[in-house]
């Protein structure tokens, strides 16, 4: 069974909500649309204190190519326009809705009714980028880059095969998982859209072995279709980044940056982002809302919600019986990459795949030593560098040699950090370093 061949982590799975079936998430009262909501320039607001709006009109369009519409999943009335704390913990410019009714816009298809491949034949790739553009749809996955720029390579570079991410890898999330299980004739139709869409006549549906159920699913699906092939991987961390899902699915390396996963060939698109397409393109939906892993050792009911954007976190977990006793912090995401939020009152975004609730006994970091030179970092390190020597730079703020060192290719996995023995915090050293480097690479560039 395939993997990918450089480092990489066995963190506990935890995968306690896997059997929870995605519920329909209650609709909040107030509605809160932060403007930042995917990699690239801020969207603008075109909606005005007092406007009324419906679900799935849009409220603010994209600030540039790469950026993202954003669409309103609620109707009612713009309260204001102001700012609000947002996963990042810093305050961002956005759009607040007080919500009243559920009025849709026209036109959008609410049906069950899978719409096929073949009931569009008329549809070009021209026309698929254009619909996934105008929906505003990112990657789900967490990186939330606009999902219509990675379909427009850059000049020269030329696709071969698309690869859909349904590793879900990240320990606790689920969100992926259960898509899988309930939706699994629209991800092999959305998987024919990017197929179509970026001229590849191969496609591969990438699953973790601890998912055989989701793997037999959508097998079973594909067997009907030509050129998509399910592709179990082993189980192993961080299988859900691109790099390393591209050397797993099709034994390609890709270089350092500014190289991209199509300079091998590869388009990747994570399960959620391909649903997301198959609803924007069949059932002219926009990205309003997404599926959300609710979880915790000691939450009373972890699950998975389909869930409005702009919904407060809050909301979802009390819908979980609320914040248990011994809660130490909630994390945005998993365990891994995902952040401490601040409060629980942040509004659930395009990136938003989960709230995990970590027990106070799980949630505090050991005491750091001093490092014993074993190296486990540089053995785990799926990207094939050195992050004892990355973090001693950060902390001599040697910039140069960081970027000598390669920073830059750094996924920010955590991998390092977990292994460590000695506790040291490599990757939050690591990753002022590396912000630090690419500030000054910007800089140098712009002159």
């Amino acid at each position: 069974m395939k993997t990918f061949r450089i480092g990489g982590v066995h963190p506990q799975a935890n995968k306690i909500s896997a059997d929870q079936p995605i519920k329909v998430a209650e609709l909040p009262q107030i509605a809160v649309f932060p403007l930042g909501q995917h990699i690239g320039a801020p969207a603008k607001a075109i909606v005005k204190k007092g406007d009324k709006v419906k679900v799935g009109q849009m409220i603010a369009e994209a600030g540039g190519f790469v950026s993202a519409h954003i669409f309103s999943s609620v109707s009612g009335t713009v309260q204001k326009i102001d700012t609000c704390i947002d996963a990042s913990g810093y305050d961002k410019p956005a759009i607040f809705i007080t919500v009243e009714g559920d009025e849709w816009m026209e036109g959008i298809d609410r049906s069950d009714e899978l719409v096929r491949i073949e009931d569009k034949p008329e549809l070009t790739s021209q026309e698929i980028v254009e619909k996934v553009k105008a929906a505003g749809i990112v990657g789900l996955g967490g990186a939330t880059f606009p999902c219509h720029v990675k379909l427009c390579p850059p000049p020269g570079s030329k696709p071969e095969c698309v690869i859909i991410n349904g590793v879900e890898c990240e320990p606790y999330l689920t969100a992926d998982h259960r898509l899988m299980l309930e939706h699994a004739d629209e991800i092999i139709v959305g998987t024919q859209l990017l197929m179509k869409a970026t001229g590849v006549n191969k496609g591969y549906i990438a699953i973790e072995n601890n998912k055989p159920d989701a793997i037999q699913l959508l097998q079973l699906k594909a067997m009907t279709t030509q050129n998509i092939e399910v592709v179990p991987l082993q189980i192993k961390y961080p299988q859900g980044g691109e790099k390393q899902l591209i050397d797993a699915v099709i034994r390609r390396q890709v270089p350092a940056p500014p190289a991209l996963p199509v300079s091998v060939g590869a388009i990747i698109q994570n399960v959620g982002t391909t649903f997301a397409v198959y609803q924007a393109v069949m059932k002219n939906k926009p990205l309003f809302e997404r599926i959300v892993t609710v979880t915790g050792k000691s939450l009373a009911y972890p699950s998975n919600f389909l869930a409005r954007l702009g919904t407060p976190m809050r909301q979802l977990i009390d819908a979980c019986g609320g914040l248990p006793e011994d809660t130490g912090k909630v994390i945005g995401g998993g365990p891994m990459m995902g952040k401490a939020l601040s409060n629980i009152d942040i509004p659930i975004c395009k990136g938003s795949s989960g709230i995990l609730i970590l027990r106070d006994e799980e949630s505090h970091r050991q005491p750091a030593d001093p490092c014993i030179r074993c190296a486990k970092c540089v053995s785990a390190c799926p990207m094939g560098l050195e992050p004892y020597l990355l973090s001693a730079c950060s902390e001599q703020k040697n910039w140069d040699k960081m970027e000598h060192e390669d920073v830059t290719s750094c996924i920010e996995c955590g991998s390092c950090q977990f292994t460590c023995p000695a506790h040291r915090p490599l990757l939050d050293l690591i990753r002022l370093g590396k912000s630090t480097v690419m500030g000054i690479i910007k800089a140098r560039n712009a002159k």
